[in-house]
């Protein structure tokens, strides 16, 4: 296998953003990552594959930025996840384990940017994440408890996905 080596001056804040930018689009090109760069997943990649190719992307694009401007766009991406995570809120006709899943991933998203979020206020933004039919099921969860643990909390609501998927839309009415 050849692997060719392709070299491009750290953008730096003062190299020609414009230049810059077409030799940066030209190695994505060479390294068959311009798809994730214009947001077009192809049919025949699953969700996995798709990420990976995204971090592969942005990897590219950090080596090539000076750490001054390296910090920045990590600043400014601390920023996105935490307002993401901040207001992310599930829709009624989502399924309830695919929300916890991309709820977790911005979990780990922000924890591999070195964002710490304490377990208690996991739980809290999970459970205010939730659509207003799972009030009273929240509030029982919520009650009597001093303290309460993510993957507790993730469980009971994964259990009672399991029930409301198991016997149907009659038991959703009374979360």
């Amino acid at each position: 296998m050849i692997v060719t080596r392709f070299e491009i001056e750290k953008f730096d804040g003062v190299t020609n953003f414009n230049l810059w930018q077409v030799r940066m689009m030209a190695i994505i090109v060479q390294t068959g990552l311009k798809k994730v760069v214009t947001g077009k997943k192809p049919e025949n990649l699953n969700q996995i594959e798709w990420e990976e190719l995204d971090e592969k992307a942005l990897s590219v694009i950090q080596l090539c930025l000076a750490n001054m401007v390296l910090q920045e766009v990590l600043m400014e991406k601390t920023s996105l996840l935490k307002q993401r995570l901040f207001t992310f809120r599930m829709n009624e006709s989502k399924l309830l384990r695919d929300h916890i899943s991309q709820f977790i991933t911005l979990l780990n998203d922000l924890k591999n940017v070195e964002v710490q979020i304490d377990d208690e206020d996991q739980t809290m933004l999970l459970l205010c994440s939730l659509p207003p039919s799972y009030k009273s099921f929240n509030e029982t969860l919520i009650y009597g408890r001093d303290k309460l643990l993510f993957e507790d909390v993730k469980g009971h609501l994964l259990s009672r996905d399991k029930l409301d998927n198991e016997f149907g839309s009659d038991s959703k009415a009374d979360r």
